[in-house]
Formats: structure tokens, sequence, C-alpha cells
């Protein structure tokens, strides 16, 4: 991996994973791809090249391949659980289409793919506690139905075609740089901006709702690193489930009441996130990523809500 691009890479995981592969391949190009409205600002835009990469204009991929010569894709552009319900043929378009376009730009060019799967990509009928790598996948919402196809159709261009293709499935995410754009697991987010500022919060998940989360530094690093990893000892691709903590809302509003005694919180729990979120794993086993690649977190809640709070002071001003 030497010249990457990333498809939407002005989002909440690319922007930050751009510049991680920036630092992480210096002798490289890492090119930002965006779509208009969405261009690169900042550190993301001085950093390195940028150009704009509409996962659904597939010749706008392969000109940015062939331009920069790119030997690996990150396809991140999708719309989140919450908003995907909102608007799910606009959903279907970018994350099916989009993604049927990335992987024949791959094929024909030979290019390795990372396009994320989610803790969305189970359902009602999947356990919830110590969730299997391979086990029932019946998701209930849009997201979900197209994280499902995600990884079935990023195996089938694996086994069919021999494109590189690999995986994970990612936990909420949480991080101080980046807003969330429309997820179910935001309010771990949320949570943390309203405590800094010094403000009430009102809670749109349900007391007692577990759901695995990740901190973004721990994220970014797994989707680097499983696409690094040898080949040889991957014996799942598409998609590998990987955990860091898991927790309802009481349990970090308690995290950060360590820090900031003052914090208050109360529900007006959304029937729609609620709904999605109770459909959705507590927790993720992730033996086989531990095994096959290495996997392993480095954050668990205290030390994330300890980052989390310090970076946030400094970025409000707080």
């Amino acid at each position: 991996m030497k010249n990457v691009l990333v498809i939407g890479a002005t989002g909440q995981i690319g922007s930050e994973l751009t510049m991680l592969l920036r630092r992480t391949f210096p002798n490289g190009k890492v090119v930002a791809g965006y779509i208009k409205g969405c261009e690169p600002k900042g550190k993301l835009l001085s950093s390195g090249p940028s150009e704009e990469v509409d996962v659904c204009n597939a010749k706008q991929i392969a000109d940015a391949v062939d331009k920069y010569d790119i030997d690996t894709i990150y396809n991140l552009a999708a719309l989140l659980s919450a908003t995907a319900e909102r608007l799910p043929l606009k959903a279907w378009d970018i994350q099916m289409n989009g993604l049927i376009n990335v992987l024949e730009v791959a094929r024909e060019k030979k290019c390795a793919v990372f396009t994320p799967s989610s803790i969305g990509s189970f359902g009602p009928s999947t356990p919830h506690k110590n969730t299997p790598q391979d086990t029932i996948q019946r998701p209930t919402s849009m997201y979900g139905v197209t994280k499902v196809a995600t990884e079935l159709l990023s195996d089938y261009y694996f086994h069919k075609y021999g494109v590189d293709t690999r995986s994970v499935r990612f936990p909420g995410l949480i991080s101080y740089t980046t807003l969330p754009g429309g997820g179910t697991t935001d309010y771990a987010v949320e949570i943390y901006y309203a405590a800094v500022k010094g403000e009430e919060f009102v809670c749109p998940i349900a007391a007692g709702t577990l759901m695995d989360m990740m901190y973004m530094p721990d994220a970014l690093r797994a989707a680097i690193d499983i696409m690094q990893a040898n080949p040889r000892y991957l014996k799942h691709r598409n998609s590998f489930n990987i955990a860091s903590m898991s927790f309802d809302p009481e349990t970090i509003a308690a995290s950060i009441r360590k820090y900031i005694p003052s914090f208050k919180m109360r529900y007006e729990v959304d029937p729609v996130r609620q709904s999605i979120a109770d459909s959705w794993p507590d927790n993720m086993d992730d033996t086989c990523a531990r095994k096959e690649w290495g996997w392993a977190p480095t954050y668990d809640l205290d030390t994330m809500t300890q980052d989390m709070i310090k970076n946030l002071k400094v970025k409000l001003n707080k």
C-alpha cells in the first residue's frame, strides 16, 4: 500500500484516516476524494492531493486511480444509519451502486479495496451477547441491509475476480475531531460536547441500551492494519468483528462525572434510533480479528473519556 484513494475523505472517518495515511506513507500519494459541497479544507487540503470523486461516478473513480497510480481504495462514502432510514433510496444508491463502481474499477485496475461494514449489519435475530464472527445477519434497517450486501459483494469480487477486498465491522465511533453525521451511536460523541460545554445532555437512547463503541484512533489503526495484514492468514475477509468497549448511556455518563462531577443528563428517547439500537449487538466477539491479523484496541472507556475531555476543552476553548 503506497498510493491510496480515500473516497469520502471529508466525512467522519475519512477526514482523520486520510491524515493518518499521509503520515504513515509519506513517500506515497494519499488522495482525498470528495464530492461538490464537501470540499477538503485546512490541513486536509494543504497536506496532499485531492480530487472530486463521487462514488456514484465510475469515471471519476477510474480517472483518479489512473492519475495517481492508485493501488488501494478506501471506500468510505455512505449515509449513516439514522440518515439512511430517512433517505433509503439515496442510501442504496450510494452504498450499493457506489460499491459496484469501486469494485469494477478495482477489478480492472488491480486495486485493493476497503469498504467498512458495521454493527448495523446484524439484526434482532442475531445473538446479542458475544456476537460471533459468523452468525445470522438479518438487519431491519436500510443501512444494515446495505452493509450485509457490501460484505457479500466484496467477498464475491474476491472469490470471483481475485480483487483484494478486506473490511471490518465498525462499532459506534467516537471522536473529538469530526462531528458525527446521523448515526445511531452519535449520542456517545454529543454527550462529551455537552459535558465540556457545561450543558445538560438530552439523551436519545434509553438507559440500559448496550452498544459496542470504539475510540477513533483505534478504528483508524484497524483500517490500516487490516490492509497491511499478510493475506495468507486471513480466513475471513468481509467482514471482521472488531471490539473495544460496550456501554449504555448511564455508564458513559458515570465515566464523564469522574472528571466533570456537575454533568447532568436526562432522556428524550428517539424511537427511530432506539429501534435501530435495540436490533444491534450488545457486544461483538472479535476473536477472529485478533487471531488472523493481530487486532487489539488501545483505549477503554475511562482512557477515552480523559482524552476526549482534554481535547474538547482545547477545541472549544473551555
